[in-house]
């Protein structure tokens, strides 16, 4: 189609209309990349997609939501790097969004062969979705036992710890120090457990300086008493920092494997999603599906110009292609001219486009190899 005339009809502003109805980035862009076809088989093959999504559209919907964009997660461990835990979980998100889809068009009682197919395309990938929910929880953070490794860090990191607090709350509490404390709290500075000591009394209380305040009236000391088990928290975090590296590794090594069925699958779902954007914006604008010729036959009953407020837009009737096949459109200025002849380039675009267009039933347009439009000063 010849681009200069899709931007004088504003064909791209259907697209952003379209665009909005899509639930994923992968879903918009489908949208925003769609053009008019010129094969009457193609456009008909189209339209019978957005008929499907309408028909079903019309009593429920396809669970669409939770559909992350893949692509930089998928490059990212094709090139041998590491997923960060946000992005394991946007891909389990994603998986159980596949899961949910296929399982609605497999239980859907209604007829939408096409839509059907394509969610039969789906592959359900069980046991990376399973090693990836034993890997991170609901939240997005990392699980104590995604590996029986970590647990034992972690259980016996927090038995450290929990002895750390117990000495400094002996100490805390104890008669001989309490003109020592700036504040009687535990705080933590480079992963060690320190109490605050007023700057004066730092050299009658044991242990070695981490810090100071801004204001050098309170310096952090870890007591002597806790060295020890402070090294054994240091070394655990160290050892939990390496177990956590090597879950990731595996995790995207296992999602590296089969990356390219996660694509597919993703391309899948935005396919389903663009279709009911189609069924959306069709719904929004009141449209229906016209009938397709290739005999140059156009006859629109109704025709509203989508881009102009349906409350205020005058219908209009345009006829070509049997009596005559070049109209004359004349009349005074403002009289609706422009108007009328981009009301019915916009329909043939939509219509080449798989869109329904807001017309009356049994409007019919034929399926043109081109369109062109010198309007104004051009």
């Amino acid at each position: 189609m010849d681009k200069a005339a899709l931007k004088t009809l504003e064909y791209n502003k259907i697209l952003s209309k379209l665009a909005e109805k899509a639930g994923s980035k992968l879903g918009r862009e489908l949208c925003l990349g769609l053009h008019p076809a010129s094969d009457i088989d193609d456009v008909r093959e189209s339209l019978a997609q957005t008929a499907e999504a309408v028909y079903v559209d019309s009593m429920t919907r396809p669970p669409l939501g939770g559909i992350f964009d893949l692509r930089p997660s998928i490059k990212k461990v094709g090139l041998g790097a590491v997923l960060e835990l946000e992005e394991i979980q946007n891909i389990l998100m994603t998986m159980y969004a596949m899961r949910a889809i296929k399982k609605f068009f497999k239980d859907l009682e209604m007829e939408a062969p096409m839509l059907k197919e394509k969610a039969h395309g789906i592959e359900i990938l069980g046991n990376l979705e399973r090693n990836l929910e034993n890997t991170v929880d609901e939240h997005g953070n990392l699980r104590d036992d995604a590996s029986v490794e970590l647990r034992r860090i972690r259980r016996e990191m927090k038995v450290s710890q929990a002895r750390i607090k117990d000495h400094l709350a002996n100490i805390l509490h104890s008669s001989e120090y309490q003109k020592f404390f700036q504040d009687a709290i535990v705080t933590i500075r480079g992963d060690r457990y320190v109490v605050p000591i007023k700057q004066e009394y730092k050299n009658y209380f044991p242990g070695i300086v981490h810090d100071q305040s801004a204001s050098g009236s309170t310096v952090f000391i870890e007591p002597m008493a806790v060295v020890n088990l402070n090294n054994e928290v240091k070394q655990m975090i160290a050892a939990e920092r390496h177990e956590i590296d090597r879950i990731l590794r595996d995790i995207s090594n296992q999602v590296r494997r089969v990356d390219e069925q996660l694509l597919t699958n993703c391309e899948i779902m935005a396919e389903i999603d663009f279709a009911f954007a189609k069924a959306s914006l069709a719904h929004e604008m009141q449209a229906i599906e016209p009938m397709i010729n290739d005999e140059g036959r156009t006859n629109l009953m109704n025709a509203r110009h989508p881009l102009i407020n349906k409350d205020i837009v005058v219908p209009i009737d345009i006829s070509l292609g049997e009596k005559y096949t070049m109209l004359l459109v004349t009349g005074p200025n403002t009289g609706g001219k422009t108007v009328s002849m981009k009301t019915l380039g916009i329909m043939v675009l939509m219509a080449q486009s798989g869109l329904f267009i807001p017309c009356a039933t049994g409007s019919e347009l034929a399926v043109y190899n081109n369109i062109y439009a010198d309007i104004g000063d051009e």
